[in-house]
This record gives C-alpha cells, structure tokens and sequence, in this order.
C-alpha cells in the first residue's frame, strides 16, 4: 500500500463556487474504488504546488478570477495549469477560467488561456434557464448512458482553434459543444457534474482517464 505522500493528489480549487460538491464526488469514487488518491482543498500556492491534478469548480468565473488576481493565486494557478504532468479539469465556470478567449463579457474575467477553445458566458441565458438534461456519455464514458447533467447559467465552446489538440466529447443537439478534452490530461464540461446527486461516474471516469491513467 502506498504511503500518504506517495498518493496521488487531487486538489479542488476552493476559492470560490461550488467545490465543497467536487469533494464529496472525488472522496465518494475514492473510498469505493480504493483509489491510491488523496483529495485536497486548495486556496494557496503552497496548496497547489502538492497537487498532481486541479478542479476548477462551477460558480461564478467573474469572482473566481477577481479572488485569483486579489490573493496572487494566478501566477500559480496559470503555471500549474500549463505543466503537461498536470491533470485539469475545467466545469462550468471552471471552463470559462481555463479557456483560451471569452466571446463576451471579455473585460470580467481574466482567463488561465489553457483550452484552446472560444467560450461564450450564460450561452444558455440567466438564472431562469438553467436545466437538466439526461445525456448519454456512452461513448467515452462506457456504460454512462443516462447521466443528469446541470446547466446553470452555462458557458458553451463556440470555436475550437485547434481541431488536433482539442476533441468535442459530447454536443447537444443543437449543435453547441458541451464537454472536451485537450491532449490526454485536460477535461472541459460547461453543464456540473458535481451537482448530479448521488451520481460520481463522471467524478470516477475523471480520476480513471485523467489522473491513475
């Protein structure tokens, strides 16, 4: 058995949104799988620097970047996030922290400028349009047919500048791309998977494909 120190550890960006429901999946995966992986809180530099792989939660991007800038957290969070040995995972407001460009509402957030991709803010409307679609992830998630994903005030990818680095996962069928990944360590979602009660495949899928790959 693997000593603490040599767990892998997955940090969950804690600076603001909803992280707390990050953890919770993560430690649920963890204790039935008797995953080798210690999941932690991050809120400084010196938090982060022991992480192997990051979370950025769903909430409010705008804030998530303001307290970033505020506590000299960016720096850190931009170099960790560029380290090809890293594992991210970008939700919600998340992905719009970790994209390349915003389409709109460029002067509120400064973005990590990881994901090679354009995102545009609230794509599906406000507060009131917020929804829950069962979507199935079969294809890259086996047997993951009917996962309730939460749009809340959701981002959506609307171009992809690199078409060989960046792969669409799932798209609605309207069209609007809505999971992704970059390369083998990079995970994008705009719907939350931490907000699926009682339903960690996607949280287990992540720490399988991304993090003890």
């Amino acid at each position: 058995m693997q000593t603490e120190e040599s767990m892998k550890r997955v940090g969950v960006l804690a600076l603001q949104g909803a992280f707390s429901e990050h953890i919770q999946h993560l430690e649920k995966c963890v204790a039935d799988n008797g995953y080798e992986v210690k999941i932690v809180t991050v809120r400084t530099p010196e938090e982060l620097s022991q992480c192997d792989a990051l979370v950025l939660p769903g909430g409010e991007s705008t804030s998530m970047s303001l307290i970033a800038q505020r506590t000299g957290m960016f720096p850190h969070l931009r170099k960790f996030v560029h380290d090809p040995s890293k594992a991210v995972w970008g939700t919600c407001a998340g992905l719009i922290y970790i994209s390349q460009e915003l389409a709109n509402e460029r002067e509120l957030v400064q973005p990590l400028e990881l994901l090679k991709v354009r995102v545009r803010r609230n794509a599906f409307g406000r507060q009131a349009q917020s929804f829950v679609q069962n979507c199935n992830f079969s294809e890259f998630i086996p047997g993951c047919h009917d996962f309730p994903a939460v749009f809340i005030r959701a981002p959506v990818i609307e171009h992809i500048f690199d078409a060989d680095a960046v792969k669409p996962l799932f798209t609605l069928e309207s069209g609007l791309i809505v999971a992704a990944s970059q390369g083998d360590n990079i995970l994008a979602t705009s719907f939350h998977p931490e907000l699926a009660e009682n339903d960690s495949r996607f949280h287990d899928w992540f720490l399988r494909q991304f993090v003890l790959k």
